[in-house]
């Protein structure tokens, strides 16, 4: 592996050891994206989230299903609205329904920018949550990066890392909801597609818990322009 290769992962995982205190055991994240075009200007947002409290799947933290309606202003800004439906389900419990579930409206603005090979990729977003019919408002920020690692660009055939980190913050209440921390490696195994693996460290309040993740995005072209 080339020495700048190494140097971008060292990189990626660097901050990791930062979140290493006071953690839960491990979970994982099992997720599907879709942004299907069905137009030169608006595509259609397609996610579900299979969230689990332990490694192996089976013990279901969360199951979070979301759509939406994007409209590309142009090849570097993106806005979005939908909805959202959210399963809670509890630690090691016996009851086969949710205990808590969530109704959520969203907007959000994406805007990318390119720095040689690496993407940014801002995301600002607002939700209207309804959580057992107890309404609340929160906001977030992203900021990821992309980095293409065998080929100057991601394209068939790239190898890439990403990286995030995400903030969440309520308009009343506690200021303060949660962050995400979140590196990968992934590969491009088509024009439409790429397959995701990585680990995620998401702190709330005083208490933090890593999740390993599996993601496949699909990006099929579905306009006949």
């Amino acid at each position: 592996m080339k020495q700048k290769t190494l140097k971008w992962i060292f990189l990626l995982l660097l901050p990791f050891p930062l979140f290493a205190q006071e953690q839960g055991d491990w979970g994982s994240w099992v997720m599907y994206f879709g942004l299907n075009r069905i137009s030169p200007k608006f595509s259609i947002h397609t996610e579900i989230q299979y969230r689990n409290h332990s490694v192996p799947p089976g013990d279901i933290e969360q199951l979070l299903l979301r759509t939406g309606v994007n409209y590309h202003l142009n090849q570097q800004v993106m806005i979005s609205t939908g909805y959202a439906y959210i399963a809670s389900h509890d630690y090691d419990t016996d009851q086969n329904a949710p205990e808590n579930e969530e109704h959520r409206i969203w907007q959000q603005l994406i805007t990318t920018q390119l720095v040689g090979r690496v993407k940014f990729e801002h995301r600002y977003r607002i939700e209207q949550r309804w959580v057992n019919r107890d309404f609340k408002n929160r906001l977030r920020y992203r900021l990821m990066l992309t980095v293409p690692l065998n080929k100057p660009k991601i394209e068939t055939g790239t190898w890439f890392l990403g990286w995030y980190d995400e903030i969440f913050v309520n308009t009343e209440d506690t200021f303060f909801d949660r962050n995400r921390f979140y590196g990968a490696l992934g590969y491009q195994v088509s024009s439409a597609t790429n397959l995701q693996f990585g680990v995620m460290n998401q702190r709330v309040t005083d208490f933090g818990k890593w999740y390993l993740q599996a993601a496949v995005t699909f990006n099929p072209n579905l306009s006949k322009d």
